[in-house]
């Protein structure tokens, strides 16, 4: 079964999926896209219109969104066939808060606390297509220049919480075995922000003012880096290679997902309508296709590019899905 990341280097949710992966111990390759698109190796090769990275292949299923290519990572990759988790039981024989840690990151670490750090990013400084694009995905700019004090006031505080969460003298965010989802999570955000050098990164990432904060982020990074040079080079394929492969793939059963047909009842839907799938924030972005499968977690279409037919997952927190009649 081919796992394959269609990601670019300077994308932090990238970086993210790359970091889970890692943890799970799960072999993969990757195709390099653009930052922005078009990105004819995804929308064109797998009919995918749905525009944000990364996106994810396992066989002949692709996955959007973070949020549930991690939950799709640890659902097919499971510990009893020898790969890692991303939700480690507590210190001391406690279960893990599987539940509490995907709220936390979808609600609290990949919403509030990254989203406070993006107006700190130097719009001034980059090419104006790219700014374009982004103002085309609701981003205001201008606004956002204008805020930047607010931002780096809230950053702060959002630092706070982690430093209160680190006061105990733990090692891990959910004081897990090992690093969980919440420490990549929070990690990701904090190492783009010293990285990339956001304005008033230095003020913010005060060892005085966080020094647990910090401990744990340094620790956080070591452990990585520690994993990655036990760990083989990541091949890089081509994006028709990648296509060919992942129609000639076999789908997921679908009874795996299944069709919760209360939960369509709910939604105005019934099995094999032609819907548009969304993010709430970018509906003008929507991937259109047959609805095969729904359940209180993912939507799934089917899709046709010109390299053939795929299955194309979407969460069901913070996207919709609507009968096409009705989008238009």
């Amino acid at each position: 079964m081919s796992v394959i990341l269609y990601r670019y280097d300077t994308s932090p949710f990238s970086v993210k999926t790359d970091h889970a992966l890692l943890l799970k111990n799960i072999p993969h390759e990757k195709v390099n896209v653009a930052n922005m698109p078009p990105r004819p190796e995804i929308t064109e090769l797998l009919g995918v219109t749905y525009r944000r990275i990364p996106i994810l292949a396992i066989g002949n299923d692709i996955y959007c969104d973070t949020s549930l290519i991690v939950s799709t990572l640890e659902r097919r990759f499971p510990t009893a066939q020898g790969y890692g988790t991303l939700f480690p039981n507590r210190k001391n024989g406690g279960t893990a808060d599987t539940g509490l840690i995907k709220m936390f990151v979808k609600y609290w670490a990949d919403s509030a606390l990254f989203f406070s750090a993006v107006p700190l990013v130097p719009f001034e400084n980059l090419p104006e297509d790219f700014v374009k694009d982004r103002v085309s995905l609701g981003i205001n700019v201008e606004a956002m220049v204008a805020g930047r004090g607010k931002a780096q006031s809230m950053l702060s505080t959002h630092l706070s919480h982690i430093e209160e969460q680190l006061s105990d003298g733990r090692e891990w965010l959910f004081d897990t075995e090992h690093p969980s989802l919440a420490d990549i999570s929070v990690h990701f955000v904090c190492a783009w922000i010293k990285s990339r050098r956001l304005l008033g990164v230095d003020s913010l990432l005060d060892p005085n003012t966080f020094p647990k904060a910090l401990e744990w982020l340094a620790r956080m990074t070591n452990y990585l880096e520690t994993l990655k040079q036990s760990w083989p080079e990541v091949p890089t394929i081509s994006g028709s290679d990648a296509a060919a492969r992942i129609v000639a793939s076999a789908f997921e059963p679908y009874s795996v997902v299944g069709f919760d047909t209360r939960e369509a009842e709910r939604l105005g839907l019934k099995l094999h309508d032609e819907v548009s799938v969304a993010r709430d924030d970018s509906a003008n972005f929507g991937t259109v296709g047959k609805l095969i499968a729904l359940n209180r977690e993912e939507f799934v279409v089917e899709r046709k590019g010109t390299a053939g037919l795929v299955r194309c997952h979407f969460p069901r927190i913070q996207f919709t899905a609507q009968l096409v009649t009705d989008s238009k």
